[in-house]
């Protein structure tokens, strides 16, 4: 029998129907997916995945492959932190990749260097007008701004005309991945300055993830705008007759989320050195797999930015560990896929579960 104090009013509580964050599951599906590599690792390449087996280096961890797997998800996930508060209010966000790319491309032709190994960069976009050389505020204003430009035109497709966020946002996914591929007519764009290259390099991409992941989760939170994010998520015509100006929000949360997808654009074209218009491609789709993995409703009104950055985190441990196992890069996508639909499902038998009960 489960043990029962009493509380206000005589209510009880029954430690048996405590109630575990989501984030706990998704956790210890974390924790579980590494014994998985852990132990096959072991058998199959007799090697281990997540400790240290070289004699000459004393860390317990694998260091490096505890820092590649962060790495490669650090630039997804600024994107899936977006792409979470757009979920949570009930839309969906299938532009973010292209418009990486667009602003990748864009901010880059801002942040080119004059000379190439003492020779003239005739190659730059703006060579001729003299825009090479240009303090590194210029191409991250220029990047942020086309970032949220695109947020903001979603925002209001989807506020004030009543077009469902998929063919909103569907139209701007095929929109800048045109004004990419215009913008230098496909060619691409390289040899930025030294201050511009900073951005990317090293391990910033994780303490921009870290930092942006904080900063987000402690919003969302703790502030009206948190709030009004889950209530109309939850139920967003009781969130309008409560007082909450929907479409005003919806509009802030669109931006929100085409400016995190203009520093995914920064972090990622400073890093590579270079912009193509072919950046960014299924980033959109990562973004959203990283979200539902960590436990947020496609439906609205739930799901956590923590849980976000947990499952970017179970991303990386997949793609490292069929990297460690050397199984060819189509399996990873075949199980990503897997993982989505199995992650979809869950949440449509816990909301069911949730139902019933009530």
């Amino acid at each position: 029998m489960a043990e029962t104090s009493h509380g206000v009013g005589g209510l009880t509580f029954d430690a048996s129907k405590r109630n575990w964050p989501p984030e706990a599951g998704v956790f210890l599906a974390l924790v579980l997916i590494v014994i998985v590599f852990e132990v096959l690792g072991r058998l199959i390449m007799n090697d281990s995945f997540l400790f240290n087996t070289r004699e000459n280096v004393d860390a317990i961890f694998n260091e490096q492959r505890l820092q590649i797997i962060i790495l490669q998800v650090s630039i997804i996930g600024i994107i899936a932190l977006g792409v979470t508060q757009v979920i949570i209010t009930g839309g969906i966000d299938l532009s973010s990749g292209s418009v990486v790319g667009a602003t990748a491309m864009i901010a880059m032709s801002f942040a080119q260097v004059s000379e190439i190994n003492g020779l003239q960069n005739t190659r730059a976009v703006f060579f001729e007008q003299g825009w090479v050389d240009l303090p590194v505020l210029v191409p991250v204003v220029v990047g942020l701004a086309c970032g949220l430009i695109a947020g903001l035109i979603n925002g209001f497709f989807v506020a004030y005309t009543g077009i469902p966020p998929f063919i909103a946002t569907l139209g701007m996914m095929v929109s800048a991945r045109g004004v990419s591929k215009w913008w230098t007519a496909g060619q691409p764009v390289s040899f930025p300055t030294e201050s511009y290259a900073a951005i990317g390099a090293g391990m910033m991409p994780v303490f921009i993830f870290v930092f942006l992941a904080v900063l987000f989760h402690l919003i969302l939170k703790y502030t009206v705008y948190g709030k009004h994010t889950y209530a109309i998520g939850s139920n967003e015509d009781a969130a309008r007759m409560s007082g909450i100006k929907v479409a005003r929000h919806k509009v802030m949360v669109y931006a929100i989320a085409g400016l995190l997808a203009g520093v995914a654009a920064l972090v990622l074209s400073s890093k590579n050195l270079t912009a193509q218009s072919g950046m960014g491609v299924m980033y959109e789709l990562d973004a959203i797999a990283m979200a539902v993995i960590g436990g947020i409703s496609l439906q609205g009104g739930r799901g956590s930015i923590l849980g976000t950055v947990i499952g970017a985190l179970i991303f990386g441990v997949i793609i490292s560990g069929f990297t460690f196992l050397r199984l060819d890069a189509y399996y990873q996508e075949m199980v990503k896929g897997a993982i989505i639909v199995g992650a979809v499902v869950l949440d449509q038998w816990r909301q069911r579960r949730a139902v019933a009960k009530a």
